[in-house]
């Protein structure tokens, strides 16, 4: 698959998770297999810039592959500022959310509420493609309801305005996460457009990767909480993609490495003090298992990098003793 100037190694790609795909975590997927990973979304308001979160999302030194960043608003002049300075800053790919079903996005219009305004979504393109002498991409939802499947109709007008390519999670903005992912609207976009058509949600197997491709006919694949915990996933389902085999499990002596790799990035990137509280998540998400809940309860009161690395080393040291 190709965006603009950019020909994708395969057809594995990180999908932009708010608090979740930041370097620490796009670096390590795009390790594991992903040809490309979009960064974690930034609002077009630049009132909302001077913050350690905003300035930490900008800040693309030490990373990994092409720099694809995603942009989230709903005021075209303000999208295409937003663009234009995130490309001065390094930006690759200019990637703009019209998925987000968030309260707090929608409620402004942003993120997937702007599925509701064809007119609106054609202006936001256009000013942001005019923008910048980079690809733009975009995602989208199904629709904004069940009852209102219009991805086809906003893929059309992508197409029109010049959009390198289109990713589409599988739900409208009413279903949030909740469902099951269908495939059906992103097939009819497929086979409606000429762009790239990237499909999403619901990913978490080689097994279902194939059959998304397949069914769809998308030229590729954005995974997300598929990868929370696991990025060796883009590993898996591209061997499965080439072989039609599954590979071995991930051994007890790798997982215990990147788990300790990744606290030690989490911890370089956001310091001590909020790192310990975000590698929590990351941590529940690498032993989401019921017989590991008592382990995860305990790491969730851990209140030091040191603490947290000596509890992961003593958890697998245990694990060791009764295998």
């Amino acid at each position: 698959m190709q965006i603009g100037p950019y020909q994708l190694t395969n057809q594995l790609i990180v999908a932009p998770m708010a608090g979740v795909t930041d370097q620490a975590f796009r670096n390590l997927c795009l390790r594991y297999g992903a040809a490309m990973a979009v960064s974690e979304m930034l609002s077009c308001n630049p009132e909302l810039w001077d913050t350690d979160k905003s300035r930490q999302r900008m800040a693309h030194s030490g990373e990994e592959g092409i720099r694809s960043v995603q942009i989230a608003g709903a005021d075209p002049e303000q999208m295409a500022w937003a663009a234009h300075f995130n490309v001065e800053q390094g930006a690759q790919i200019i990637d703009i959310n019209m998925g987000c079903p968030a309260k707090k996005v929608n409620k402004k219009q942003a993120g997937s509420a702007l599925m509701q305004y064809p007119e609106l979504v054609e202006s936001i393109l256009k000013a942001v493609v005019s923008a910048v002498d980079v690809p733009v991409t975009l995602k989208i939802r199904t629709g904004w309801e069940p009852e209102h499947r219009n991805g086809v109709q906003i893929a059309r007008i992508a197409e029109d305005c010049g959009i390198a390519s289109l990713a589409v999670h599988g739900r409208t903005r009413q279903c949030m996460y909740k469902g099951d992912a269908e495939y059906d609207t992103i097939r009819a976009i497929k086979q409606s457009v000429s762009i790239p058509v990237v499909a999403n949600g619901d990913i978490v197997s080689p097994e279902k990767a194939r059959h998304v491709l397949d069914y769809t006919g998308a030229d590729a694949l954005m995974i997300g909480r598929g990868a929370q915990g696991r990025p060796w996933i883009f590993r898996e389902i591209q061997h499965f993609l080439n072989t039609g085999h599954r590979l071995e499990p991930v051994g007890m002596d790798e997982k215990r490495r990147v788990m300790l790799e990744h606290l030690t990035k989490i911890y370089d990137l956001y310091g001590e003090f909020k790192g310990v509280r975000f590698a929590r998540k990351h941590i529940g998400w690498y032993l989401d298992q019921d017989e590991q809940r008592e382990f995860r309860s305990e790491f969730n009161t851990l209140e030091s990098a040191a603490e947290q690395r000596s509890a992961v080393e003593r958890y697998f040291d245990e694990l060791v003793k009764y295998q």
